[in-house]
């Protein structure tokens, strides 16, 4: 009853006294005509056995005497008499029922008017969410906004995604929560509703989109679970909102664009644009093989750096056996000499020294040492 419409509760509400009315109403005109109090009066107004309630002589006179018991009207000209045990037991009942029906009716209405869904149709959220750079980093947006003065207090937002999931055991998950972190200062999921915003959450390794592509998201079989729960300001009542983003709704290389303006010192939020989104220059790769791309070139770039240092090394001696070969400090990060494929037995035979630096072999022939 809390869930139906005010007109369907109404009508609920009125037909549960009507029938109550009419049931008891039925009850005490069949007392009254068992007892014969429904017979015609003595016209020489002899006074006859007394009966079980006065001044009922129709059913319209026994519906009149249930309204007034049930809702405790008392106007006094009908009343149960001791003649007869059941109409004093009838009456403790209908009593009992009328007080059971008025709790019930009034708690309907009241949790139908302060009920915390009401106040949860006034949040509204982006119909579509959005990939895209920020910082650097691919993250997922969707924008979030509330219609009414009052706030919403506490206000926690959580997201999860459901998708299928196999172990490493070969066990099927179908269907697998996975909580997503929201990007905060705060390192909590508390936001401060005053003003439509942009919840974020910043794709990186441990995250559940870290494998996802502008490619693979329409071949994606899940689905983002967005929560957001608080306390209503007026009535003190828990609410919680509730959406969720399928790979169908979900843009990649899109940006919500901004609704928040200043006019006269005051903001202004243009909830007409509330779901615009602009398109943004952004790779389709995923943030893992966007993280994979980044960590081969800066291992080239350190690769480059310490062949140059290869170079600068051989001009002042490569280290050899722990020491330079022309006497100067040592370099150790530079150069090692791996090994002397032969000891020199005599002057000017020739000698092959076998000098490896990340992979490389450098072979230096002639008389002598091995100098400059």
């Amino acid at each position: 009853m809390v869930d139906l419409k005010w007109q369907h509760s109404l009508l609920i509400f009125t037909s549960a006294f009507l029938c109550s009315w009419m049931l008891f109403a039925m009850i005490w005109w069949l007392l009254a005509f068992a007892h014969g109090d429904l017979e015609p009066r003595d016209p020489d107004n002899n006074p006859g056995p007394v009966p079980c309630v006065t001044a009922i002589h129709s059913f319209t006179s026994a519906f009149l005497f249930s309204i007034e018991v049930q809702v405790t009207i008392g106007f006094g000209g009908r009343m149960v008499t001791e003649e007869c045990p059941v109409a004093i037991i009838t009456l403790i009942i209908q009593n009992i029922l009328g007080l059971i029906i008025n709790a019930v009716m009034l708690g309907c209405v009241f949790m139908k008017t302060a009920q915390a869904n009401r106040r949860a149709e006034t949040l509204i959220f982006s119909r579509n969410a959005v990939i895209a750079t920020r910082n650097g980093r691919p993250t997922f947006m969707f924008r979030v906004g509330d219609l009414r003065k009052s706030m919403i207090i506490s206000a926690t937002i959580q997201l999860q995604v459901i998708r299928r999931t196999v172990t490493t055991e070969g066990e099927v998950i179908p269907v697998c929560q996975l909580d997503i972190q929201v990007e905060n200062p705060l390192r909590s999921n508390g936001i401060f509703l005053v003003s439509p915003l942009i919840i974020s959450h910043t794709i990186e390794r441990g995250s559940p989109l870290y494998d996802l592509s502008a490619q693979s998201l329409s071949a994606e079989d899940l689905e983002i679970i967005v929560i957001l729960e608080g306390v209503v300001e007026t009535t003190g009542i828990t609410m919680q909102a509730r959406t969720s983003y399928t790979p169908e709704e979900i843009l990649w290389g899109r940006r919500f664009v901004s609704i928040i303006t200043e006019e006269d010192g005051r903001y202004c939020v243009d909830y007409s644009k509330f779901g615009n989104t602009v398109p943004v220059r952004m790779s389709s790769l995923s943030a893992k093989e966007l993280d994979q791309t980044r960590g081969v070139q800066e291992g080239t770039s350190e690769t480059h750096l310490q062949g140059w240092g290869l170079v600068r090394a051989g001009r002042g001696g490569f280290r050899r056996g722990g020491r330079a070969c022309d006497g100067s400090t040592p370099q150790p990060w530079y150069a090692q000499s791996e090994k002397q494929e032969k000891d020199a037995e005599q002057k000017g035979q020739k000698k092959k020294v076998q000098l490896e630096v990340i992979g490389r072999q450098i072979e230096e022939e002639g008389p002598g040492d091995v100098s400059d």
